[in-house]
């Protein structure tokens, strides 16, 4: 018997959209021959979703789910709001959420987490068919603390932790736990509002202040400063530019006053102990995907004209 391995199951799987175990199964009965699998797979009717995965899934749901002092946030994209508005599609990706949070360590490991007998993936492949829509679990990130507590924020829900702006926050404190969530939250719709791209200073890439600082000088140049002003000019633009990118040092939404570092320092007698910002996360529904836009009067102008 020809030897099965993972590139071959992954190649098939590419190929047809069908789940792992259909893939080998495929490429046992037929050999390892490829293109014989992809057929045995159509015909029965394992290969559906492929044909839906040309398709623009940008549409869907972003989940946020925190159990004790863990949280997750993920992305699942469909291709119309109308599937996101599915029962049976909310339901899937409630299931993902939660494996995000009590399984998964990061993205690949969620696709094979089990959700009541299947993995991840091969349950989106039978949704995918079933519905008839090009589906994608497309990210997650995950959040935790040793003391403290995780936050998390749905933006506009369409159900209970379901929605299009999902956010965590993770504060590591010893202080109260209640006045800890409720500070929590208060930031945590800072971000889904400010969207910072940094936590701290320390965390932008050199490149990207260096490609700052070239953009900053040649604007300053050609306002006609001297050299030597330019350079001074600089200092003061690029701590805007911190302040634009880094959460820690954007003012807060609240009081357009208080910087998000100077919040937290004031929140530590409040609660009754220091309080970090351990991380965040923000995920925007459809962030990235380039949409296709489609012109209805040309379609219906092409279909009357023949």
């Amino acid at each position: 018997m020809a030897e099965i391995t993972a590139g071959m199951v992954k190649e098939l799987r590419e190929k047809t959209g069908a789940g792992m175990m259909d893939a080998k199964n495929a490429l046992v009965e037929n050999k390892g021959d490829i293109e014989a699998a992809v057929d045995w797979l159509r015909k029965k009717g394992l290969a559906k979703a492929a044909k839906k995965s040309s398709r623009t899934a940008a549409e869907g749901l972003v989940a946020v789910e925190v159990s004790g002092t863990t949280g997750a946030v993920v992305e699942v994209n469909s291709e119309t709001d109308f599937v996101a508005r599915n029962e049976e599609f909310q339901a899937f990706v409630r299931k993902v959420s939660s494996a995000a949070v009590t399984k998964a360590a990061d993205h690949a490991s969620l696709l094979t987490s089990d959700i009541g007998g299947k993995n991840v993936q091969d349950t989106l492949t039978d949704l995918i068919a079933k519905i008839g829509e090009n589906m994608a679990v497309r990210r997650m990130s995950k959040l935790t603390v040793s003391k403290g507590t995780v936050v998390g924020y749905m933006h506009n829900a369409v159900a209970p932790n379901l929605g299009k702006i999902g956010v965590l926050v993770a504060l590591q404190s010893e202080g109260d736990k209640a006045k800890l969530e409720a500070l929590g939250k208060q930031i945590a719709m800072h971000v889904a509002a400010a969207f910072p791209q940094y936590l701290r200073r320390e965390d932008v890439d050199a490149s990207a202040i260096e490609r700052e600082r070239d953009v900053l000088r040649e604007q300053a140049k050609a306002e006609g400063k001297p050299a030597d002003i330019v350079e001074k000019m600089l200092a003061g633009r690029i701590n805007k530019f911190y302040e634009e990118i880094c959460l820690l040092e954007q003012k807060f939404v609240i009081d357009g006053e208080t910087k998000i570092s100077k919040l937290l320092e004031n929140a530590a007698q409040d609660v009754g102990a220091p309080v970090t910002l351990a991380g965040y996360a923000r995920i925007q529904l459809g962030e990235g995907i380039e949409k296709e836009e489609t012109d209805f009067a040309a379609e219906v102008a092409k279909v009357a004209n023949g």
